[in-house]
């Protein structure tokens, strides 16, 4: 490719998470969140993808010579749940605590999900982005992309969106599994999603007629985690529906 097109591979990229980002406005329609709050949340996602680098970097310079390589089973589940998962998404929520948490805008239920949602949006669109610009010609572009825009880009949404879902129902509600739980939750997704991915490269090298097997995980992985946020969605929208209720006759009598 030559510098031109791959610009415009790298800025393709961001497509998916934008029209991601629309749905999840769609769905908070009812009493939508500030449109500037927003995208500070989106990009302080975005910005997140540079401690989560630094903080990689340290925790594999600290595992060298201990931990197993990245193609055996024991290196992919250490790549997958700690390098990736864990580290992740606990930049991803601190991004939401950092902007919104202590805000008055940040006063339902649902809030969390869409302020989750897009903190986990924007990280992808830089990540989406850098993948697609190391991809070598236009028919790898297509099929990385097409594999990221349905299965990684909301994967990083959904994720982080049952953090904020849970962290949000412990505030409101004094219910949940609250942050820790939830963001239990979001590292055990993640990390299975990246587990599959990783382990395909071992068990392939083994000649293991079930490697690609593997390769049905992760999608797998995508539609529980939309179905369950979902779920959480309804959810919150009823609670936040049932105090905006309540709220109105108080201030109609």
């Amino acid at each position: 490719m030559d510098s031109n097109t791959r610009i415009l591979v790298t800025i393709s990229g961001a497509v998916p998470a934008l029209i991601a980002m629309l749905v999840f406005d769609y769905v908070d329609r009812k009493r939508p969140e500030p449109r500037s709050l927003r995208w500070k949340v989106a990009l302080a996602g975005v910005f997140s993808v540079v401690p989560v680098l630094f903080i990689d970097g340290g925790i594999l310079a600290v595992a060298k010579g201990k931990v197993e390589p990245a193609y055996t089973y024991n290196g992919a589940m250490f790549q997958a749940y700690v390098v990736a998962a864990a580290v992740e998404e606990l930049l991803k929520i601190a991004m939401i605590y950092w902007i919104v948490w202590r805000r008055p805008e940040f006063d339902e239920r649902m809030d969390g999900i869409v302020y989750g949602a897009r903190a986990g949006l924007g990280f992808a669109l830089f990540e989406n982005c850098l993948y697609l610009s190391q991809q070598p010609d236009l028919d790898t572009v297509l099929k990385v992309g097409i594999l990221r825009a349905v299965l990684a880009v909301p994967g990083h949404a959904m994720w982080t969106a049952m953090i904020g879902y849970c962290a949000a129902r412990r505030r409101f509600d004094r219910a949940g599994i609250g942050f820790l739980g939830g963001y239990i939750l979001a590292v055990a997704a993640h990390g299975t999603y990246d587990y599959a991915i990783f382990a395909h490269t071992p068990m392939d090298l083994e000649r293991d007629g079930r490697a690609d097997m593997l390769l049905a995980v992760p999608p797998l992985i995508i539609l529980v985690c939309i179905l369950i946020v979902r779920r959480m969605a309804r959810r919150a929208l009823a609670l936040d529906d049932a105090d905006a209720g309540v709220a109105t006759r108080l201030a109609t009598t």
